[in-house]
């Protein structure tokens, strides 16, 4: 049988997305032959206003979870930015963007944006910014902002917000695992350690092959 590919629905501004990303490199860097699909989720797209100092303090306890879990660093700056509006529309359009320009630099650019966001503190909701990040990891930029800017990459965004919510995902991280034609298998909803994917990977493969 065919190995799986895997199906991760996610945000570029969801604190554990941006802590489970290690954990996921590790499970790609040990099976090299996995692909990966990204489909972003909308953690909090078309959000207008912007962040109230109680909204802050609460992202402020997620992102202090999340480095405790994942060991990873976290600067506020973005967040502590005034009217500073904490929509991840753009975000999750310029991954969209990115995955249909070269569908090799869609994870790559995810990543980036998560570094630029929550380790350099820039502002992922200007597309300006989005453009820029997207010529560091290879892509025409004067290209990419005018795709980001398209109707067609906002209607792309809508169809994979759409497509998560009717696949019944609520939360971020989610990855699944994909067999040939049409079987999905949850890996997991929600952070998880390489270890505990790989072992779930193998007991995935297992039960497909009964099947």
């Amino acid at each position: 049988m065919s190995d799986p590919y895997l199906i991760y629905f996610a945000d570029p501004m969801c604190s554990w997305c941006y802590g489970f990303g290690p954990e996921l490199d590790s499970v790609l860097r040990s099976r090299p032959q996995l692909r990966v699909e990204l489909v972003m989720g909308g953690l909090r797209p078309y959000t207008a206003e912007a962040a109230t100092p109680a909204f802050r303090e609460t992202i402020a306890g997620h992102w202090a979870q999340v480095a405790q879990e994942s060991g990873l660093p976290f600067n506020d700056a973005a967040l502590a930015r005034d009217g500073f509006v904490y929509d991840t529309e753009p975000a999750c359009r310029a991954v969209v963007t990115a995955r249909a320009r070269d569908p090799a630099r869609a994870l790559p650019y995810l990543k980036r944006v998560q570094q630029a966001f929550y380790v350099e503190g820039r502002d992922v909701t200007s597309a300006d910014v989005l453009a820029d990040l997207a010529a560091d990891v290879g892509l025409d930029r004067a290209a990419f902002l005018a795709a980001h800017g398209s109707e067609a990459s906002r209607e792309a965004v809508r169809n994979d917000f759409s497509a998560t919510q009717q696949t019944g995902v609520t939360g971020f991280p989610t990855l699944a695992a994909g067999y040939p034609p049409q079987r999905f298998f949850l890996v997991t909803a929600g952070y998880a350690r390489a270890a505990e994917i790989a072992d779930r990977l193998e007991r995935i493969h297992a039960i497909a092959q009964i099947d």
